[in-house]
């Protein structure tokens, strides 16, 4: 599947060998045409830069197809030049069309290579892998491309003079890079960095230093391992965790110990982890979002055509679930669920902009109070939702990197929190200040006081001064929030490696100052440890981390999903012969 660059026509590649063209219209798509239908399913798509053409790859073939006629212009044999005795089935796994007219494949051989598509002849070819070259992508310039391949290598050619100062350029091979264990099955090439998912789970964010200005956020290799939405969501009242799975929702009861103990000891439990209940999503539809109430007797979750909403009745140590009937019909998907502090209410974030307020009826209904729209409209999806702990207010993020905070008393807009150029990765409103925290992603923090609509004293201290160049270079963005309502000037953050807890009433670390210094810290005497305090506090005990939430009575709750476990389930790599073996 591939759309034209202006976004208005989308090629399908179908089992059949047939190319179906759509037009893109507000709210779907529009069936406009076949294209010829050849022999052999349709493995990857790419139109050309100016819409006039549409290369296919297949098994031992490139098709190019005229958009306007649909008819076959060029058949390209990919495999044309192997004698016919050492023949077997090349799949051209990516394509794409330069605006030269050059065509660009991949294939199950491990080469990569250009076509001139009028000729049908081979211009260059290169062979990076004794297995397949499964995705690729070119730059904005046409002057880069990226390649993955099924083991796990990602590479980067460069069109470069073959003389200093000429004018004829070839393809050459520049730079290996080996992030990953498993298939890469897509890349992107960005202005300053190549970016590769594999199926290990990890996204790898590589930066072209030749590409990047200054040092900073973009001059950092990047590994981002688990999805930026949540999907633990806790009850904090009930002792409870909910887990979103793709076509599955599982409620656990944490478990209980009656012991106390130093830093660092492990005590025994009492009482151990219950698995409640599971939930399954009827069909074939992943899970876009689910949350569940803070008192632990709703669960909800949509996916992109079903919202439901259940009600949990809890008798001692028996668990019943009824599913809420009359659901109010919304527009769908939703992006983000959350359930207000007194659990009274739900917010629904939808996928144009608006947030739908509803309420949650004892013993088992909801009925549809409001719908939140920003003043001027956005047709973006809104991604984030926070609601203050006294029930009066809501922020929520679109897509274009928006926060509107709307006022939940009076059903109405408050303010817009001034633009920045970067997509929030966090946000949670202070219980006691109604101070908005937001994270972005890169590692910039921001404390906006929503009663007075402008940044605070302490956020503009952050901002002038600047946060140390150990926190901004920081792999992964912070994915939540949380507050301590013992210590208001205490801020619970957390990515996937570390778990901070960040101190308003002290200073900020300077760069000569060690960002990770707790460990150094334990073993100063009191009055040098004193002058050596700083905001910062960071434990990386618990790593890689989903979740984490501050319970009542002052306990933690973390949630860590071992890589291990998700290596496990994958199939086993391509393996290669080591070098003179």
């Amino acid at each position: 599947m591939a759309a034209n660059g202006g976004g208005t026509r989308l090629a399908i590649g179908c089992e059949d060998g047939s190319v179906k063209l759509f037009q893109v219209v507000p709210g779907g798509i529009q069936f406009e045409k076949n294209l010829d239908r050849q022999k052999g399913r349709v493995l990857c798509l790419s139109w050309h830069p100016l819409g006039t053409h549409i290369a296919a790859g297949s098994i031992d073939f490139i098709r190019v197809l005229d958009v306007r006629s649909g008819r076959t212009v060029q058949r390209i044999m990919v495999n044309y030049h192997v004698s016919k005795p050492k023949k077997r089935e090349c799949v051209v796994w990516s394509i794409a069309f330069l605006s030269d007219g050059t065509v660009v494949s991949s294939d199950s051989f491990g080469r990569v290579q250009f076509w001139d598509w009028e000729r049908g002849t081979l211009l260059e070819s290169h062979t990076v892998s004794t297995s397949a070259v499964l995705s690729l992508a070119v730059s904005e310039k046409e002057d880069s491309i990226v390649v993955g391949t099924s083991t796990g290598a990602t590479y980067q050619f460069q069109l470069l003079p073959v003389k200093a100062g000429g004018q004829e350029k070839r393809w050459v091979r520049t730079k290996p890079f080996q992030y990953h264990t498993h298939d890469v099955r897509a890349v992107a090439h960005s202005p300053t960095a190549l970016i590769s998912g594999g199926l290990d789970a990890q996204l790898v964010i590589r930066p072209l230093m030749e590409k990047v200005q200054r040092k900073g956020y973009e001059a950092v290799l990047r590994k981002v391992t688990f999805p930026h939405r949540c999907l633990v969501s806790c009850a904090r009242k009930a002792r409870l965790l909910l887990f979103q799975f793709s076509q599955h929702l599982e409620l656990w009861r944490l478990g209980s110990t009656n012991e106390t103990g130093k830093d660092g000891e492990v005590l025994n439990v009492c009482r151990m982890p219950e698995h409640l209940l599971q939930l399954k999503s009827k069909g074939p539809e992943h899970i876009y979002c689910s949350c569940v109430s803070p008192c632990g007797s709703w669960v909800a979750y949509c996916t992109a055509s079903r919202f439901h909403i259940y009600r949990v009745q809890h008798e001692g140590d028996s668990v019943s679930v009824k599913k809420v009937p009359g659901v109010p019909k919304l527009l769908l998907p939703a992006y983000q669920l959350q359930c207000a502090s007194d659990s009274g209410r739900l917010f629904v974030a939808s996928d144009r902009g608006s947030v739908h307020v509803l309420q949650l009826l004892e013993p088992g209904g909801c009925k549809h109070l409001h719908t939140l729209r920003p003043p001027a409209g956005t047709a973006e999806a809104v991604y984030l939702l926070a609601s203050s702990a006294d029930g009066n207010w809501l922020a929520a993020v679109s897509g274009d990197w928006e926060i509107h905070v709307y006022s939940l008393k009076h059903f109405k807009h408050h303010c817009a929190v001034p633009m920045y150029g970067c997509a929030v990765s966090a946000l949670a409103i202070h219980p006691a200040t109604n101070n908005l925290v937001i994270a972005y992603a890169d590692q910039q923090l921001f404390e906006f006081s929503i009663p007075e609509k402008q940044y605070t004293a302490w956020s503009r201290t952050v901002q002038n001064g600047g946060l140390h160049k150990a926190w901004l270079e920081r792999d992964t963005p912070i994915t939540h929030i949380a507050f301590n309502p013992q210590n208001p000037a205490h801020i619970l953050l957390h990515d996937v490696y570390m778990f901070c807890v960040l101190d308003k009433s002290l200073p900020l670390p300077d760069a000569s100052t060690p960002l990770f210094n707790q460990s150094a810290l334990k073993q100063l005497p009191e009055p040098a440890r004193q002058r050596q305090l700083h905001a910062f506090k960071i434990c990386k005990k618990f790593q890689p981390l989903l979740f984490a939430e501050l319970l009542e009575e002052n306990r933690l709750v973390l949630v860590e999903r071992p890589l291990a476990d998700i290596r496990a389930q994958l199939p086993p790599p391509v393996q290669q012969q080591p070098f003179g073996t």
